[in-house]
């Protein structure tokens, strides 16, 4: 029996290899943003539009698929679908690889997204793992995500520079081959699948999720982040190249100062929006400066050092914002709705994406690097407008824990739960033997939520 405050190592197992697996893939969509503009123009067909497309394309199908695939796992199984989806990422990379035209590499990119995994990864976890460690497991996803984004903002170009945009590709499908690796070698095979309310979709639940404001709100906020992403990555790299004069081959050591410089700024930020309970502070803070610094980047194009300070301020707001709004997502999400409000969420994260790419390519084509901008600017000004009506959060953490069988039809128990100090929301689901619970931390009573949850 492992004591109850650390991982078993098969909890520990699961949760490196499958935020490995996480990792890949994420690598592997992500080192294609900062090459594509610049390499792309060498494809046949080529046009602002297509090559805006080809980079946002991957969100199309993520965006459609995503929930599905996640319902599909519970029914066929977690490690089918991940592997499954896998092998469509792999096949995506593999297309986009020996395609000669822009067209085949936007179809390589709109395979690669069919690979929607990442709720069946999620549940995965979720039926390897306690529920006191699942919150760990889910943060070590968390960090590998970021990682991968830094990793693949380097390779990229490094990758593009010795081998082309077909060495990129090459690189995403066999990245996509050692997760599944990872998969069938590695990661352990759950006794049982369940259905976590906390990590899958509910469908009682879709519906309230999609009317509820506030998170209404932060679905707009995450579609917005995304699609700025995308459109500035249409504009960043020929801005580099073009105008401040950086040949493509070393576009790397930009990313790289950039996010170095991103992540030291955005550390204190964080730290502060969580412990002084500023969040609300902090997120409109970040949507500002997205919109400050894109007529900084527009008027600092022939500058090489202004230019990559205006990057270097670009990611810091973006790595905020990405960090931060999935913590104002469980605040907000009402108790055992989180995983059906996060579905909701990443859909809403990649259809920004496809649309950010359209966007970014059609307004390049029409008004230049200058238009991308404006259009990016106003995009995060109609963010702040939104976002500045919300609320500030309650800070409370969410909670899946075990019920004594023999209470769990108990009337009288759901009303104890939410007399505990510091409990603020509370529901029990019979057929998990579950109680989902929002608590403040700083007001809980944990032994008296103990001897609720099983009296001696």
């Amino acid at each position: 029996m492992y004591p109850a405050d650390s991982m078993s190592s098969e909890e520990r197992r699961a949760a490196s290899s499958l935020a490995a697996v996480f990792a890949f893939r994420m690598l592997g969509l992500f080192m294609v943003l900062p090459v594509l503009a610049t390499y792309g123009q060498d494809l046949e067909g080529a046009t602002p539009l297509l090559i805006g497309m080809a980079i946002g394309a991957y969100g199309i199908t993520q965006a459609f698929l995503q929930i599905p695939f996640g319902m599909l796992s519970d029914r066929i199984g977690r490690k089918p679908v991940i592997i499954g989806g896998l092998l469509l990422f792999a096949l995506g990379g593999l297309v986009a690889a020996q395609a000669d035209s822009v067209v085949g590499v936007i179809a390589g990119r709109v395979l690669q997204g069919a690979g929607a995994i990442a709720a069946a990864i999620m549940a995965l976890v979720a039926d390897l793992t306690r529920d006191q460690h699942r919150t760990k497991a889910m943060a070590m996803i968390g960090m590998s995500i970021g990682l991968s984004f830094a990793v693949a903002m380097v390779a990229g170009p490094l990758i593009a520079g010795a081998a082309g945009l077909a060495g990129v590709f090459y690189t995403t499908a066999v990245l996509a081959l050692v997760g599944i690796a990872l998969i069938g070698l590695v990661v352990p095979t759950p006794t049982q699948a369940f259905h976590h309310r906390d990590a899958g979709v509910t469908r009682g639940a879709f519906l309230p999720a999609l009317s509820n404001p506030d998170l209404l709100r932060l679905n707009y906020g995450i579609a917005v982040l995304h699609a700025l992403l995308m459109a500035c990555f249409v504009a960043i790299p020929l801005a580099l190249q073009e105008q401040a004069g950086l040949p493509r081959e070393s576009h790397w050591w930009v990313y790289l100062t950039a996010l170095l410089l991103s992540f030291v700024g955005m550390v204190p930020l964080i730290i502060y929006a969580e412990r002084q309970r500023k969040i609300k502070r902090v997120v409109l803070g970040a949507i500002l400066l997205l919109a400050a610094v894109q007529p900084m980047m527009w008027l600092s194009t022939a500058s090489l050092a202004w230019l990559v300070t205006a990057i270097v301020l670009f990611f810091v707001a973006f790595n905020v914002l990405e960090a931060t709004l999935p913590s104002l997502l469980s605040k907000i999400a009402p108790a055992g709705s989180k995983g059906t409000a996060m579905g909701i969420y990443s859909t809403s994260q990649f259809a920004g994406a496809a649309l950010g790419g359209v966007l970014g390519g059609a307004v390049y084509g029409s008004f230049g690097l200058s238009g991308v901008f404006v259009c990016c600017g106003l995009l995060a000004v109609s963010w702040f407008a939104i976002g500045a009506t919300m609320a500030e959060p309650p800070y409370v953490t969410s909670y899946r824990l075990a019920v004594d069988p023999t209470l769990v039809r108990d009337e009288a128990l759901l009303r104890r739960i939410l007399d505990v100090p510091g409990v603020a929301e509370a529901i029990i689901v019979a057929e998990e033997t579950a109680a989902y619970i929002k608590v403040d931390t700083q007001v809980l009573d944990r032994e008296q939520l103990d001897r609720v949850l099983h009296p001696v």
